[in-house]
């Protein structure tokens, strides 16, 4: 049964991969496997599962399911409630605040100049929040789907590395700042620089072999078409409240301690209520369009769904002892904390990186590393950048995959190989930086 949950993953997997030859949404795909896997390991619990756990019987895996749900459902509401957000904002015009500004059409300034902001916006936000951000403007600024790919993928990669030195800028390294593992001075002093080095690289890349200029959508398609135009004192309001309602989920986490998709849900609320006060007095069929209700119908389930598929299977991995079994196995084999965690990182691209933390966490107790120990700062790294490589190896690929529709094959042909250039230019520059320390 341990064989055949690995298996089950796999193929699933390579479904995902190839969604668009075989024709399949990928969401469907994702939930079938997620399902299976928890179905095998209901099956086989008496092999999979310890003495104590298998002692439960059918009850002690629902509640290791139901524990390993409310982890999941807690990423699923933040990204429903960022997304609402920003379709919000959008609806409303106040991606124009920023858009406008940008006049720029060339395709190597925008890159770099886009890749800069989302780069340090990740590290006040988080990754995924940061990407939906991005995905929104970058719907205003670019027409061609091949160059709206092309610039969601440096997207992906600027908000994994700008995650990665941040305490709040990515679920793995939360993880470990509040573990103990981490402090906040330490791990932007030695996390900064490789981080960097991994944006820099592939735009540099993207420099020499991404030319030309861009095409802006056309005006008539920006707007909303048979609908009145949003004051510009009622635009910059929502725009200005919403960025405050992503903004403020650090702080919120901070002071109340409660989970952030609680102050994701408070911020969606106060602008769903401010929003309906604002047009209270309009015409309906010219509010119509900017009401919460009516946004709410322009997310993506699928992509919802396609996390909840994936996030499920992978959980199942962790429960069943595959991902404990290949931290054991990395650290027989390669021993080294360099060659180990560039394997994690590397994996983190395949499999969710929070499970993949959590068995490094499990397996090197802080006898062994110490608080701010290298191996903790490159974990973060590793594990927070790893995932760039393939677009649904990290939370903001997910999203993003799932907001612009970016197949995976494409992904892979096109972004792999500077994201992976820019994931060990960092590791290098880790270990120039900080070898022996």
């Amino acid at each position: 049964m341990y064989l055949a949950i690995g298996l089950t993953f796999v193929l699933g997997y390579l479904c995902i991969a190839l969604e668009h030859p075989l024709r399949i949404n990928k969401a469907a795909t994702a939930l079938v496997t997620g399902v299976l896997v928890w179905i095998m390991l209901m099956l086989g619990q008496h092999e999979l599962l310890g003495a104590a756990e298998a002692a439960h019987g059918h009850e002690g895996v629902v509640e290791s399911l139901m524990h390993h749900l409310g982890d999941i459902a807690s990423i699923l509401f933040f990204l429903m409630g960022a997304m609402t957000i920003v379709e919000l904002v959008d609806a409303h015009e106040g991606f124009r605040v920023i858009t406008d500004r940008i006049t720029g059409t060339n395709k190597v300034t925008l890159m770099w100049v886009l890749s800069i902001i989302t780069f340090f916006l990740s590290a006040a936000l988080d990754n995924m929040t940061t990407a939906i951000v991005m995905c929104a403007l970058l719907r205003k600024l670019i027409k061609d789907k091949n160059d709206l790919w092309t610039f969601a993928g440096m997207v992906i990669v600027a908000a994994n590395a700008g995650g990665a030195w941040s305490p709040i800028g990515d679920v793995t390294t939360i993880m470990l700042w509040i573990g103990g593992q981490v402090t906040t001075g330490n791990i932007i002093a030695k996390l900064i620089v490789p981080s960097l080095v991994c944006l820099l690289l592939p735009l540099v890349w993207f420099t020499f072999t991404f030319k030309g200029t861009i095409q802006r959508p056309d005006a008539a398609a920006e707007e909303n078409a048979g609908h009145k135009a949003v004051s510009t004192g009622k635009r910059n309001l929502v725009f200005a409240l919403g960025l405050f309602a992503l903004l403020g989920v650090p702080l919120f986490k901070t002071w109340t301690h409660l989970p952030p998709y609680m102050g994701i849900l408070l911020g969606l609320g106060i602008l769903w209520i401010v929003t309906e006060l604002m047009h209270m007095n309009a015409i309906e069929t010219d509010k119509g369009h900017l009401s919460v209700t009516a946004v709410l119908r322009r997310i993506d389930v699928p992509s919802v769904l396609f996390f909840l598929g994936i996030l499920t299977a992978v959980s199942g991995l962790q429960e069943a002892g595959h991902l404990t079994d290949a931290a054991h196995l990395l650290d027989a084999k390669l021993g080294s904390i360099y060659a180990v965690n560039t394997v994690i990182g590397l994996l983190s691209a395949v499999v969710d990186n929070v499970p993949l933390v959590a068995a490094a966490m499990g397996m090197y107790p802080m006898e062994q590393f110490h608080a701010d120990h290298p191996f903790w700062e490159l974990l973060a790294y590793c594990a927070g950048t790893g995932g760039s490589i393939l677009i649904i190896g990290s939370a903001a690929g997910v999203a993003t995959m799932g907001i612009l529709g970016i197949d995976f094959l494409w992904y892979l042909r096109r972004m792999a190989f500077p994201a992976a250039l820019g994931y060990f230019g960092g590791i290098i520059a880790f270990w120039l930086l900080w070898h022996g320390a």
